[in-house]
């Protein structure tokens, strides 16, 4: 079933373009905007609203935005131009209790809201494999569902408004985690004399045998840190899992940990490149390198 209402996708970054280009390519009425002016070639085949009043003349408006601040910004901008009926959708990792708060708000201007976040990166995005969390109203769910269901491989209401976000955590630990494991174990095996793709292929079909195994691992082999995750957005989604831990009594060391690693990589200038570079922390000096440097001993060969 394709949707008739129109859409526009506010913030075209890693994943609000190709939210757009897949949306647009099933048939959606669909617009983009963003805060700042793009090369035309990132965003060639998205139709750009002229201005913000524009965008929210849609029915539906999809925040693909870097995190709950630049909602939060992007929202009072909106907010004079939100009409009645229309759904706000936050496709980004915002903090649940602000989340909580913006449907309220909207709620009492006849504006509908769910958190939706993602998780599968801008491929997933492309493909429309993406896993969604919802939290919101049934209502708003079946109105903005056929959206959801042309990007998403697997789409589940986990509950009311925020609880999207807050799932959207659960599921940032166990990726940060991921990649830092996979980042230590890379460093292991390169002090033993293996390279990634030795690696890769003995623990072929194994426990540690995963998707995140083989990407990440070959963006470490090729020394590739063209962001598909950007170290400052796990940086922040762990942060709040983080926070969310000391708030309901819970010792999360590994979750800290992992969150000092970003910190670390953050303040030697890598804030901007993709989280498999914390690799670069754990081999050798412990220097981050770029992907023209020299690799360490035992991904020479």
């Amino acid at each position: 079933m394709r949707m008739s209402q129109s859409i526009c996708v506010i913030g075209l970054g890693l994943m609000g373009r190709p939210i757009a280009r897949r949306l647009a390519s099933n048939g959606f009425d669909v617009s983009a905007w963003n805060r700042s002016p793009l090369p035309a070639q990132l965003t060639e085949g998205i139709p750009l609203a002229r201005d913000l009043a524009e965008a929210a003349a849609a029915d539906i408006l999809l925040l693909a935005l870097a995190d709950s601040a630049a909602t939060g910004k992007v929202l009072k901008r909106l907010s004079p131009h939100l009409r009645s009926g229309s759904i706000v959708v936050d496709m980004g990792s915002s903090d649940a209790a602000d989340s909580r708060a913006r449907a309220d708000r909207l709620a009492r201007r006849g504006v509908g809201w769910l958190d939706a976040p993602v998780s599968g990166g801008p491929g997933g995005a492309a493909k429309g494999s993406l896993a969604i969390m919802v939290g919101g109203g049934d209502a708003e769910l079946a109105r903005v569902l056929p959206a959801l269901n042309a990007l998403g491989a697997h789409v589940s209401h986990v509950g009311g408004p925020g609880t999207g976000h807050a799932m959207k955590v659960v599921n940032q630990v166990i990726v940060g985690l991921g990649i830092e494991a996979i980042a230590e174990a890379l460093a292991l095996a390169a002090a033993l004399g293996f390279d990634v793709a030795q690696v890769q292929d003995a623990l072929r079909g194994g426990s540690a045998d995963t998707p995140q195994l083989r990407a990440v691992g070959n963006r470490i082999a090729r020394r590739e840190y063209t962001p598909g995750a950007k170290i400052k957005t796990i940086l922040k989604d762990l942060s709040m899992a983080d926070g969310l831990a000391d708030a309901h009594g819970l010792d999360l060391p590994h979750v800290r940990g992992a969150k000092e690693i970003c910190e670390r990589a953050v303040e030697l200038g890598a804030a901007n490149d993709d989280c498999a570079i914390v690799f670069e922390l754990h081999a050798s000096d412990g220097r981050l390198r770029g992907a023209c440097d020299a690799p360490p001993t035992g991904f020479d060969r």
